[in-house]
């Protein structure tokens, strides 16, 4: 599987979200996009995560950016995921793992001295014409919604 870098065209995608209609990365052709990928609906550094894209979503959509978080959850955790904590953005669910292994997403991790499969945290920034302009391949869930507005030169 070929990495992906800035500069790449971001690979099409075809996900189901919350509310259980298809969606593709193509549609939102004309914005920015930050494509995240997390491992679980409801654990904390994701949930940490998502409310703090939750709490910046106006600078977001202020300045024409779609916030579209990915992880292997199916659509009814993901809705009891954006209920609980009143997340106004996408979340599309991966059970396949396709789009996580296309991303490179998905892969060997370790904790505790074990290494199994599982989803890796990371962010890409795709500009308007569907190219990558930024991976963040190990994301630190503090601070980083921050980490990304700045990338954009956007001040909160």
């Amino acid at each position: 599987m070929k990495l992906l870098h800035p500069n790449d065209v971001a690979p099409n995608f075809c996900l189901t979200g919350v509310d259980e209609k298809e969606y593709t990365l193509e549609q939102f052709r004309g914005k920015r996009v930050v494509l995240y990928f997390y491992p679980k609906d409801d654990t904390p550094g994701c949930t940490k995560e998502a409310c703090t894209f939750r709490d910046d979503y106006k600078h977001y959509t202020d300045n024409n950016i779609v916030i579209i978080g990915i992880s292997a959850d199916n659509p009814k955790s993901h809705k009891r995921f954006v209920e609980k904590y009143d997340l106004p953005f996408l979340l599309l669910s991966d059970p396949e793992k396709k789009v996580l292994k296309t991303y490179g997403s998905w892969g060997e991790k370790k904790m505790y001295g074990k290494i199994y499969m599982g989803l890796i945290r990371k962010t890409f920034l795709i500009d308007e014409k569907g190219k990558i302009v930024k991976i963040y391949p190990k994301v630190r869930v503090a601070g980083h919604s921050d980490t990304i507005l700045k990338e954009f030169d956007i001040k909160k």
